[in-house]
């Protein structure tokens, strides 16, 4: 199973941004809807954000809507979390994956296995 290896993470102040990115060079990036997924320590793990083959439908979590904007290049085979006033809520491990869709929740979930995900620590 191929994994999507996730980066970009840091370390952010309180209304600060980042820009997480999520790579793979060993399958027809274009055929799959990509979700960004996160776990903060002691809790479960939760989705964030979601897109369509072809970016035309996205998803985002009621905490992240207008602070958070998924995008993709399929030629590059990337999909991108840019991630604005952050709060420190948004503290966790960020993770993307191939998901069944973005319609609705039952298609949000994960496709293949988790890859590594990146650290993303909002703090003052």
């Amino acid at each position: 199973d191929v994994q999507l290896q996730a980066s970009g993470g840091g370390l952010a102040q309180p209304g600060g941004s980042l820009r997480l990115s999520c790579a793979s060079s060993s399958f027809v990036f274009g055929d799959y809807a990509i979700g960004w997924f996160r776990q903060a320590p002691g809790k479960e793990r939760e989705g964030v954000s979601c897109i369509s083959t072809s970016g035309a439908v996205t998803f985002y979590r009621d905490s992240v809507k207008g602070r958070f904007t998924i995008s993709r290049d399929n030629g590059k085979k990337m999909v991108y979390l840019q991630m604005n006033s952050l709060q420190p809520e948004d503290t966790a491990v960020y993770y993307c994956v191939k998901v069944w869709g973005c319609s609705s929740s039952a298609d949000r979930r994960p496709l293949g296995s988790w890859g590594q995900g990146t650290q993303v620590t909002v703090s003052s």
